[in-house]
């Protein structure tokens, strides 16, 4: 192997190894509320966050679901089902 392509070898290597989602700098976005975690230390005041936070998530999902179902409804009566 050449020097050159040496070169380009060592350059490939360190640009996957700088490309892995592991080495990113990035902030992690923190987790409000893990299914199934343990709660024995976590606070009245922080249950109650959770708790607004899951409602806020479920509303979300409940509105998706009547956007979709609206969709499904117009291409049924498109292709008079």
């Amino acid at each position: 192997m050449t020097m050159r392509g040496l070169g380009r070898y060592i350059w490939q290597e360190e640009t996957e190894a700088a490309m892995k989602p592991e080495d990113d700098d990035r902030p992690k976005k923190k987790i409000a509320h893990e299914i199934g975690a343990d709660l024995s230390l976590v606070s009245v005041e922080e249950l109650r966050e959770r708790i607004a936070l899951l409602r806020e998530e479920i509303a979300r999902l409940e509105a998706d679901i009547g956007r979709k179902q609206a969709s499904k409804s117009a291409a049924d009566a498109f292709f008079k089902r």
